[in-house]
């Protein structure tokens, strides 16, 4: 196992900046996931950390290491890929074991080496079987347990759970993050699905158009966001913005309401105020947003309710038994310290 740092991380191609200068630190044994929009650079920035492409400008280091003119065989990593790429001619067994080919170790060294991970995995019935004979979430198994057996300090995954299903989506992170509990290695996962990143990392790093907008966990990253792309980024449904303006050290909505903050804004300061839909629901109170019910989603035991209000539609919840109506108007309210509050011009966080 090995920490993981990127100093001022530079990549172009040609005369096209992707990745502006990043910096980051991985503690030995950290789960960190990576996420944001397609064209963000998370991916860029794990090929150059597996060395499949070359930086231009930066440095890299595992486990205090420099590893920025080492060839990928030579870093001490392991990399898992979306496509699962295992030989349809292998048993699963020869798969794994593929990733000894070049070890100097005994042929019944490798082969109880096979057999350990095969156990972690819960593949040792499957040993004999080929590729053809298993499930997607067996064979992206198969892939793991290839990256595995080499005992790497650092496990790169490059959203590996992307070609399959929902529920197997599902399943599969789980069993990564139990993997992960129990052999303790450095991972850097790759994702744009927000949902896998808030459930399985230790620290998200939240990128935008090759730069790093927010690193933190999970709680922090979707209690404390740093600005109003990485809150709409993380939480679903996205966060709700509204139009303010800071007036008397009160925030003066657009629906005519008067919220005392109790924090020392700047006086006159147009603002953005976020909500959350779950801190956001049908009420008596200060106003945050009056309009008519348009759209209704059940859920069961609560009601998604979009609000035309201000040119678009607002997310709130309510009640799942008596929810208000489509074409009702309604008051929605939310507790002041639920509020976050960004500049309008830079969309940087106040508070």
């Amino acid at each position: 196992m090995a920490d993981l740092a990127i100093r001022n991380l530079v990549k172009r191609y040609d005369k096209t900046e992707v990745l502006h200068g990043i910096s980051l630190d991985v503690e030995d044994g950290e789960f960190v996931v990576f996420v944001g929009p397609s064209g963000c650079g998370k991916s860029t920035t794990l090929r150059l950390i597996a060395g499949l492409e070359d930086a231009t400008q930066g440095e890299i280091a595992i486990g205090g290491r420099v590893v920025n003119n080492l060839e990928p065989k030579d870093r001490d990593i392991a990399m898992v890929f979306q496509n699962y790429a295992i030989y349809p001619h292998m048993t699963v067994r020869k798969n794994i074991g593929f990733g000894l080919r070049t070890a100097k170790m005994s042929k019944a060294d490798k082969e109880a080496r096979i057999d350990e991970v095969a156990g972690i995995l819960g593949m040792t019935d499957l040993l004999a079987r080929k590729p053809s004979q298993l499930s997607g979430g067996q064979r992206q198994r198969v892939a793991i347990g290839r990256a595995m057996v080499r005992d790497p300090a650092v496990f790169l995954f490059d959203e590996p759970l992307s070609n399959l299903d929902a529920q197997l989506r599902t399943q599969m992170r789980l069993e990564i993050k139990k993997l992960h509990q129990r052999v303790g290695n450095t991972i850097i996962f790759v994702t744009h699905d927000q949902v896998e990143a808030m459930t399985m990392a230790d620290r998200i790093v939240i990128m935008k158009d090759g730069h790093i907008q927010q690193v933190g966990t999970p709680a922090e990253v979707y209690h404390k966001p740093a600005n109003t792309f990485v809150a709409r980024f993380i939480g679903a449904p996205s966060m709700n913005m509204l139009s303010g303006t800071v007036t008397n050290g009160a925030l003066r909505m657009a629906s005519g309401s008067t919220l005392e903050l109790g924090d020392n804004l700047p006086e006159g300061r147009d603002v953005t105020v976020g909500v959350r839909p779950e801190d956001l629901h049908p009420g008596d109170g200060p106003a945050l947003v009056r309009g008519p019910v348009t759209v209704r989603e059940p859920l069961g035991h609560e009601t998604l309710i979009y609000v035309g209000t201000e040119g678009q539609e607002v997310i709130a919840k309510a009640d799942g038994r008596t929810p208000p109506q489509v074409g009702e108007e309604v008051t929605l309210t939310a507790a002041v310290d639920t509020l976050h509050i960004f500049d309008a011009a830079t969309g940087e966080a106040l508070r």
